[in-house]
């Protein structure tokens, strides 16, 4: 009896390490959990956009490297959407993969990640850009009205015609803090510029907004704040096509998420110009590694909204600032303090920016 139990037991033990060994797919990491493991679900904009999703996905590969982690499966990796439709399909085949935490990336993957937190409330998720009340869900938030205040300030101080424009991607609560810090900051420092608004309805289709900037470039806009995505992207492409008829005329883009100076080069006739006044930078990446770091470290924030704003440089402008006077960064940076010690409170919404505006006159 005891030898069949000692032959059974050798038998169970074997298929363990065969089974252990043959687990890893997609990276040197993969099979065990001695090593700690992070994954993102883009949203619709891709992985490419050059804006939030690749943000995201560049703090997840610093963090990766930083902790010797592989691509793949037990390391650090991404899944892309092609539609809303995918968003909880890949957040369960990142659970299925077990990782450690699970990012949703964009606030229009809310919805998944609650869904899919409550159905695996051992798993640890974040969600990026809106709140998810689950006590397996950290939620990061960025305080995006500050940082659009100075690029309002930009774009105020910089306008040659007193016109300009503000893209949205989709007309939510969230782009609606671009717009009215944005609007904020124009006002703050020319009350004779007006800021047209208009929004796409999409985050991924380049087209419309280069048709919305083709509009507002021809009714005599000359400088173009985006918060849209991919759809963002249209904005550059029209910018550019217009540099390149007219090399002497002053039209500019400000970029948003990231440092989108690299998108708005140029060449004509043998020179090289840039359209990109700015970008409001919101550093995802950063906040994406700050939260994998503490996951990592036992203190995953589960439950609890983070926010990241001027104090933790969680925004800001951009580092590239060539096409920027002097004068204006000095103004950006007066503001940046206001903002900073509550002198100024920057508004979140259409309603507070009204409430702002009237505090001006």
């Amino acid at each position: 009896m005891k030898k069949r139990f000692g032959f059974a037991l050798s038998l169970v033990l074997t298929a363990g390490m065969l089974l252990s060994a043959c687990g890893g797919q997609g990276g040197d990491n993969a099979g065990g959990k001695d090593t700690f493991s992070v994954a993102m679900v883009t949203d619709v904009g891709g992985i490419d956009d050059r804006s939030f999703n690749q943000s995201a996905w560049e703090g997840l590969q610093k963090f990766g490297k930083d902790n010797g982690l592989k691509k793949g499966r037990g390391g650090y990796d991404y899944l892309q959407s092609s539609s809303d439709a995918d968003y909880a399909t890949n957040l369960n085949k990142l659970v299925r993969s077990d990782f450690d935490v699970i990012y949703g990336i964009g606030y229009l993957m809310g919805d998944a990640v609650k869904e899919v937190a409550e159905q695996n409330p051992k798993k640890q998720f974040a969600i990026v850009d809106t709140v998810v009340d689950e006590p397996n869900v950290a939620s990061i938030t960025f305080k995006e009205h500050e940082g659009s205040f100075l690029v309002g300030v930009v774009a105020g101080l910089t306008t040659k015609t007193n016109k300009i424009g503000f893209i949205g991607g989709m007309e939510i609560p969230l782009i609606e803090k671009f717009e009215s810090g944005f609007r904020a900051g124009v006002k703050a420092v020319n009350p004779n510029a007006t800021v047209e608004v208009q929004y796409a309805g999409a985050f991924d289709q380049a087209d419309k907004g280069k048709a919305i900037a083709s509009s507002m470039y021809a009714s005599g806009i000359d400088v173009i704040y985006h918060a849209a995505g991919g759809t963002g992207n249209g904005v550059f492409s029209e910018a550019k096509d217009l540099k390149k008829k007219d090399p002497n005329r002053e039209i500019w883009v400000i970029g948003v998420d990231k440092d989108q100076a690299p998108e708005g080069v140029v060449k004509v006739g043998g020179k090289t110009y840039n359209v990109t006044l700015t970008s409001m930078v919101k550093r995802v990446d950063v906040a994406v590694y700050d939260v994998a770091k503490r996951s990592k470290e036992g203190d995953f924030p589960g439950g609890k909204t983070l926010e990241y704003g001027l104090p933790e440089n969680g925004v800001g402008i951009a580092p590239t600032q060539d096409n920027i006077k002097p004068e204006v960064l000095k103004a950006v940076d007066e503001w940046k303090q206001k903002i900073v010690k509550g002198e100024v409170k920057v508004p979140m919404t259409r309603k507070e920016y009204k409430q702002f505006e009237a505090s001006l006159k």
